[in-house]
């Protein structure tokens, strides 16, 4: 497995924008397909982005789509998640994942992921 440590996350005014950031350990990272999940109070762990592991393939949720941009950088065993217009419902605690994958695919199922960040809280005021 691989080990995954988010930052980035914070207070924010809606409209704004916000860069989160996921390190991962070891030498095997462009093994994984990486995913962005989020959980506000109350609610169950929802998936937002994926992407695979050469980065050739992403995928939203359709409540993030045209706003958050996930990304990563293999050389630097690196995942971004870049959120822009940021509004008051985005605000939860984010937790990237790393799903290990023989393939060059995304995956929104939070069941196919192996390993897990401790999540970054990012917080959007009206």
């Amino acid at each position: 497995q691989v080990q995954l440590v988010e930052s980035g996350g914070g207070l924010v005014q809606a409209g704004g924008s916000l860069r989160l950031s996921c390190a991962a350990s070891g030498r095997t990272f462009s093994t994984y397909a990486m995913g962005w999940f989020r959980q506000a109070p109350g609610k169950e762990r929802e998936f937002i982005a994926g992407i695979s592991r050469y980065g050739l393939r992403t995928y939203y949720a359709d409540s993030v789509k045209g706003r958050f941009t996930i990304s990563r950088d293999n050389a630097k065993n690196m995942a971004t998640l870049q959120m822009n217009t940021l509004k008051p419902e985005d605000t939860a605690v984010y937790y990237c994942a790393a799903a290990w994958d023989a393939w060059d695919f995304y995956y929104s199922d939070s069941r196919r992921y192996d390993s897990w960040g401790q999540g970054t809280q990012v917080t959007v005021s009206s």
